[in-house]
């Protein structure tokens, strides 16, 4: 009985777990979505026109809003 009883809950944590991911994966909520200043979390970063270098967008956000 417990054998059946632990592989139920087994199959149960993983269809929750899996349910979980999906559901992430397909709607997210708009928290997951972008930052507080609005930029998304995945942006690449921006070259920097004088150096050449790499800046990532929050710097500039946090540079122009003085920061």
């Amino acid at each position: 009985m417990s054998k059946i009883a632990m592989s139920i809950y087994a199959w149960g944590a993983l269809l929750v777990s899996v349910g979980g991911i999906a559901a992430m994966l397909i709607a997210p909520p708009p928290s997951l979505r972008t930052d507080r200043d609005g930029v998304a979390h995945f942006t690449p970063e921006v070259e920097h026109p004088e150096t050449g270098e790499a800046v990532s967008v929050n710097t500039l956000i946090r540079h122009y809003r003085g920061d």
